[in-house]
């Protein structure tokens, strides 16, 4: 009885004291008894779930389970892809039987954007799949086919035979604030349907080291701390209302595994790609028509830029391009695309990647200390706004046959195809005639019409402004010729 008399008689004494301290010091700072801040979840997760599916790829070859890149780093060490390979670089690959069945060799995971069976991921998740397998939250599964794929954002579609699914509603990543709530929601080491929480820490943020990748490449991540792991490529990141703001894509991590930041690529990129690719096959991509680099505080002393703090200095103006037509020089600071600020090259490549050729935009820059605004049609790489469209083996004009080896002793090869049945097409229109025993194919040699289709194919997925077979071959008679066929629209 004491001793509860005197832990009463203590707190009375403390709740005294500190009442009288706070009315005697003016400069007491009083804080605030409000409500805690709501952090329900649980509308948003129940949102998205159904939405989210696991991905399965299965390949001749044995791999990682948790990725197909082979070991590969795209960053150097410091960035790893979801589905890249956490297990230590230096383990050896085992030998693998040849003409095995196809075993599964990624693992990752997909959105629902249609009730007819459109889902979206990343295009490292389905790269190099000889099958996918799509896992839905019920348990069911289907077999999925590409429709189209964009290494320059790491997306991809695909479609699986299925009515009446639940797809996820689109949100507006342009109004992300920087600390707001956000969830991602995937299959991290093939937990399906796992949700994990963070905040937005950053938007329109570049990963860096892109000296190896092509120009057409678009960085403009939204930045998470949301907790993700190999398996959650190509998973939602949505905000509480359930929308999704983005498709979740990289991590930064030494070890492949989630260390502190995750990026998503962000919905108002991804809307514009899967559209395009839905309805041309491919994606429509305008250029604004100059190379840029972030203004700094050492580079506007140089240039005595006072107007700005910050926006995209022009270092080049290309030719034929919508700079040049709108009157765009070198040292001008592009501090806006269409009203939207950008004060990175990052941010300046997110919103161009949102138009297409022949749309119009307005772009706001500074020079010689003053502001003016401008407006021009974007055009495509080749400088113009044509529409492209999707590669097709077929266009090439011609089949391709296995050599005999006999036929390969007489002209002295060791490998090669010949071309038969030339018709209208690409190959036609480079100058090629029947019978021309094709050798190799911009340096790759080729020996069979699977080794042509994947050069091809390779080509045409890049990201180059050319897009030119270089052929070495010989025709029967002995005689040695070279080739260049063009595969560009024009």
């Amino acid at each position: 009885m004491k001793k509860t008399n005197f832990y009463v008689a203590s707190a009375l004494l403390a709740l005294c004291a500190t009442s009288l301290f706070a009315t005697e010091d003016p400069n007491f700072i009083r804080t605030a008894n409000t409500p805690a801040f709501e952090t329900d979840f649980t509308v948003a997760a129940e949102k998205t779930v159904n939405a989210v599916v696991c991905i399965k790829s299965f390949t001749a070859r044995q791999q990682n389970p948790y990725g197909n890149s082979g070991g590969m780093d795209p960053f150097g060490g410091m960035f790893d892809f979801f589905f890249g390979n956490p297990q230590p670089r230096q383990q050896p690959r085992q030998q693998q039987p040849r003409n095995s069945e196809p075993v599964q060799s990624g693992l990752g995971s997909g959105v629902i954007i249609s009730e007819d069976g459109y889902i979206v991921t990343n295009n490292h998740v389905i790269d190099g799949a000889d099958r996918l397998e799509v896992l839905l939250n019920d348990n069911s599964t289907y077999d999925a086919k590409i429709i189209g794929t964009d290494e320059a954002t790491d997306l991809a579609l695909l479609k699986i035979d299925a009515k009446g699914l639940a797809p996820i509603t689109f949100g507006d990543s342009e109004t992300l604030k920087v600390g707001e709530w956000v969830l991602a929601v995937g299959n991290p080491f093939g937990f399906n349907s796992t949700v994990t929480t963070g905040i937005v820490s950053a938007k329109a943020r570049s990963l860096g080291s892109n000296s190896h990748k092509s120009p057409m490449t678009i960085e403009s991540f939204i930045q998470t701390d949301a907790a993700l792991n190999p398996g959650n490529s190509g998973g939602a990141l949505v905000n509480l209302k359930g929308e999704l703001v983005g498709i979740n894509s990289a991590i930064y991590s030494n070890t492949g595994s989630y260390a502190g930041f995750s990026f998503a690529i962000p919905t108002t990129i991804v809307k514009k790609v899967m559209t395009d690719i839905r309805q041309y096959g491919t994606v429509q991509r305008a250029v604004l028509g100059c190379s840029v680099i972030d203004l700094d505080a050492k580079i506007a002393k140089e240039k005595k830029i006072t107007a700005t703090k910050s926006g995209v200095l022009i270092a080049s103006v290309s030719d034929r391009s919508t700079a040049k037509e709108m009157g765009l020089q070198e040292d001008d600071v592009i501090t806006a695309i269409d009203g939207v600020k950008v004060d990175t090259h990052a941010q300046l490549v997110g919103q161009v990647s949102k138009f297409r050729p022949g749309d119009t935009i307005s772009v706001t820059y500074v020079r010689d200390n003053k502001t003016y605004t401008k407006s021009g049609v974007l055009k495509n790489q080749q400088g113009n706004t044509s529409i492209t469209k999707k590669g097709d083996f077929s266009e090439l004009g011609c089949a391709f046959m296995k050599l005999s080896d006999e036929t390969k002793r007489n002209l002295g090869i060791s490998q090669g195809v010949q071309v038969k049945g030339i018709k209208n097409g690409a190959f036609r229109d480079a100058g090629v005639k029947d019978g021309f025993v094709i050798t190799d194919i911009n340096g790759s040699t080729v020996n069979s019409s699977d080794d042509v289709e994947r050069i091809y194919n390779s080509i045409m997925k890049g990201n180059g402004e050319d897009k030119v077979m270089f052929i070495t071959g010989v025709y029967p008679t002995g005689q040695k010729n070279y080739y260049a066929v063009n595969l560009s629209e024009e």
